[in-house]
């Protein structure tokens, strides 16, 4: 069987598979060599993703350790919450925490395995008061970039508590003039653009972790492996 590579994340995970996104770019990189497997869940916090993650993998007992697991949430903790999207939020001590939970998790579970954190983006206050999803009698939106960022520092903490990979997605997005609507296209969901953005730093911390496409083997013949002369002989071993 192919290795695997989890996506675990709210919705910027569960959309990932879209046109143009992040997680079907790796996908298309990881052809032949690699299995994708998305476990995107749209508004999920890091306090159910917690109540989940037995139901989110397989047992140990029932398939290889993967090669990597992206863990990325919150965007949704980071809701306000006296503002419509309050049941989503987690408190910050709590977030950390739950994160500290769902890495130790995963590192039990499969030790050898490299887990990618990613902090929540940027957030476009004006254009979540322009596509709020429901109505906003308000005014006000219901997440704002400073909450945003508080939660993507505190996600780096845990990386570096932990031990593992980390992506500052938050940071590194607004380094770009016009982020807000070159890398999101409501105020919190990603654009192509903003995808690519994601994916490519997702493989650069696969490459850093050696995990790259070169060194993984195809799971069955190539066809310019195969004998033009006599085929089946290629499938033999």
């Amino acid at each position: 069987m192919r290795p695997k590579i989890y996506l675990f994340g709210d919705s910027i995970t569960e959309e990932s598979f879209s046109d143009g996104g992040w997680g079907a770019s790796l996908a298309n990189h990881f052809s032949r060599t690699g299995d994708v497997v998305l476990r995107g869940y749209s508004g999920y916090n890091t306090r159910w993703a917690l109540k989940v993650k037995e139901k989110v993998f397989s047992p140990p007992e029932r398939e290889d350790a993967p090669l990597a697991v992206t863990v990325f949430f919150g965007a949704n903790d980071a809701c306000l919450p006296d503002r419509y999207g309050g049941f989503q939020h987690v408190p910050l001590d709590e977030y950390k925490h739950n994160l500290l939970a769902i890495v130790d998790f995963l590192k039990n579970r499969w030790p050898s395995t490299c887990i990618i954190l990613i902090t929540p983006p940027p957030i476009d206050e004006d254009a979540r008061l322009q596509h709020p999803y429901v109505d906003n009698h308000s005014g006000l939106p219901e997440r704002t970039n400073e909450a945003a960022g508080s939660y993507a520092k505190q996600c780096l903490a845990v990386a570096e508590e932990c031990g593992v990979s980390a992506i500052d997605l938050w940071t590194k997005m607004q380094q770009f003039p016009g982020w807000q609507k070159a890398y999101l296209r409501d105020g919190l969901h990603l654009t192509q653009s903003g995808n690519k953005v994601v994916f490519e730093e997702v493989i650069k911390q696969l490459r850093e972790e050696e995990i790259i496409v070169e060194t993984l083997l195809a799971d069955l013949p190539l066809l310019e492996e195969i004998d033009p002369n006599d085929p089946l002989r290629s499938f033999k071993n």
